[in-house]
């Protein structure tokens, strides 16, 4: 489940749809919660499938630590690329906001820890060194982002939260013992997805 301050807009004729905030959501909110909504899709489902939904499910799901395909079931799934992203993922089925995204504002992942299979180009952007994303960028990264997300952790009781009841109860503890300050944070690189390990055992 997306936000609910967010909609979806159509950004430009380059980039297509994306997620936009309709109100300040303040750096610390979480941004979206895996839910009931959310269709898994094992791998070997996925290769059975048509080629059609295939190239559709490649294109807007992201995987998991298990391998497994997600596919968004709201426009959360249109929430797009940047290496400068306003969101990251944690190791508890949520992203939170790792700066203010302000009214009119995208909503953006770096897909590089979303366990992409393949790497891919994308648009320079201002600032940054990176132009492509690889399967391996969690390897490499997590720590920045683990870094970013311990400070967005520390605004997270003192901005509201109106996607921490749908949170599982499994993680919602430890989330608000992290915030805190009385739990370490889980690393980021709990969500990568090793193939080369599974392929092994």
């Amino acid at each position: 489940m997306i936000h609910p301050d967010t909609e979806l807009r159509f950004i430009s004729p380059e980039i297509g749809f994306g997620v936009v905030a309709t109100k300040l959501i303040p750096k610390g909110t979480i941004t979206w919660v895996f839910d009931s909504l959310d269709q898994i899709i094992s791998p070997e489902k996925l290769e059975r499938m048509d080629s059609m939904q295939k190239v559709f499910l490649e294109k807007y799901c992201y995987r998991d630590h298990t391998g497994n395909y997600v596919l968004c079931g709201d426009h959360a799934r249109f929430v797009n690329h940047s290496f400068r992203s306003s969101c990251m993922s944690t190791a508890y089925d949520c992203e939170v906001a790792v700066r203010d995204i302000l009214p009119g504002e995208e909503l953006t992942d770096d897909y590089g820890y979303l366990n992409p299979s393949e790497p891919f180009d994308c648009v320079p952007e201002e600032g940054c060194t990176r132009t492509r994303v690889l399967p391996d960028d969690l390897l490499n990264f997590h720590p920045e982002w683990d870094a970013q997300l311990r400070e967005a952790f520390e605004n997270f009781s003192s901005v509201e939260q109106p996607l921490l009841h749908m949170l599982a109860s499994k993680y919602r503890a430890k989330v608000l013992a992290v915030a805190a300050g009385q739990a370490s944070m889980d690393s980021i690189l709990n969500c990568y997805y090793d193939a080369s390990k599974v392929r092994k055992e």
